[in-house]
């Protein structure tokens, strides 16, 4: 893994795992089942140790799928410049990076 990636995996690690570094943002569809259900569905999230070539191919950990109570449940990670305006020149670099993962429901995907 080069030096890169693995910044890119370590940023995206403390957003998904501890809320750092970025924004969350949440569907309306993982809205509708209500809060006890989004805490079981973020911490599922957080706790998501399964990576593989399959589900992670460039190793940086920006995209995964949980199961929650039978709910299929997608995050991502998007890298956006500081105004969320256009995508980031350099995802390794949060000096000019914003980082929004998205928690949704497998058919909002």
């Amino acid at each position: 893994m080069s030096d890169r990636t693995a910044r890119i995996r370590a940023l995206n690690d403390a957003l998904r795992v501890d809320g750092r570094g970025g924004r969350i943002m949440v569907t309306q569809g993982i809205l509708a089942h209500g809060e006890a259900w989004l805490l079981q569905a973020i911490g599922a999230m957080r706790h998501q140790t399964e990576f593989s070539d399959d589900n992670d191919p460039y190793g940086e950990r920006d995209f995964g799928s949980v199961d929650v109570d039978g709910e299929v449940i997608f995050w991502k990670i998007d890298y956006y410049d500081l105004t969320l305006a256009a995508g980031s020149a350099d995802p390794a670099d949060p000096t000019v990076t914003t980082r929004v993962l998205t928690l949704m429901l497998a058919d909002e995907y």
